[in-house]
């Protein structure tokens, strides 16, 4: 039997009872990038492997769940043109994950940080918590599956609002939505998150993984043609006067003042 470790890169990992508990900091915004991805895809592969574990949660620290890429500083790699973009490689292992996974969201989850929680099963948030897909504020494209995994979530014409006008949904809508499924104080986020996550570990594991297979059937095969468009489009996209535009916009934390160009 696979025995669990207690670190993944970044990602580090503990046990309560059948629960891997998995903790990810990068301060102060938790910004993706492709080596954290792939720490925590092999943390969750590492997961599925270890029998006894039954079912994970993800933790970020600080008061940010996390804020996408960080498009003005080192994305490690998320951003560079090529014909495979290496971040989604690991989104599409994220997605891959054959058991069942909590996400506590604490604050925003922006961009590729909402990409992050509608990777798992289940999002349990805090009041404080924020959603958005802000790519068109930055003359961009969606990215991280979104695009595909969003209207699975919440359904098309409401993933269709927050893509096309970056509307930021606070945490009492986004549980109205579907995109929450548990509302609790911040103090009590985290054992909310724990005790969902064992419940799911209560089950029987054979049958967990069963339906869930059933029901996520060729997810991660849609997650991958979409981050293959997505790819394309923000390839296309990165080389224009908007993006430019975009970027420093968000960076000047003033609307941008877009051209068409």
């Amino acid at each position: 039997m696979a025995e669990l470790g207690d670190r993944y890169g970044e990602v580090g990992v503990r046990r309560e009872g059948r629960v891997a508990v998995l903790e990810w900091s990068r301060p102060p915004n938790n910004h993706v990038t492709v080596g954290a991805m792939r720490d925590l895809a092999d943390a969750l592969a590492a997961v599925d492997a270890c029998a006894d574990v039954r079912a994970s949660v993800l933790f970020t620290g600080g008061r940010v769940f996390c804020a996408g890429a960080d498009l003005t500083g080192d994305a490690g790699g998320a951003l560079e043109p090529g014909p495979v973009n290496p971040l989604y490689v690991q989104v599409v292992r994220l997605v891959e994950a054959r058991k069942p996974r909590v996400a506590a969201v604490q604050g925003a989850a922006v961009g590729a940080g909402l990409g992050l929680a509608l990777a798992a099963d289940f999002r349990v948030a805090a009041p404080e918590a924020r959603f958005s897909a802000n790519f068109v504020k930055l003359g961009f494209h969606p990215g991280f599956g979104i695009t595909h995994l969003l209207p699975r979530v919440v359904g098309v014409q409401r993933a269709t609002l927050m893509q096309l006008t970056g509307r930021r949904i606070k945490a009492e809508q986004a549980l109205a939505w579907g995109l929450v499924d548990d509302l609790v104080p911040a103090e009590a986020l985290r054992a909310s998150a724990l005790a969902l996550a064992a419940e799911l570990a209560e089950a029987a594991p054979l049958a967990v993984e069963a339906t869930r297979a059933t029901l996520r059937a060729d997810l991660a095969e849609a997650v991958r043609a979409a981050t293959d468009r997505e790819h394309a489009a923000q390839t296309r996209l990165r080389t224009t006067a908007d993006f430019a535009e975009g970027v420093r916009a968000v960076a000047e934390r003033r609307p941008g003042n877009f051209i068409g160009r």
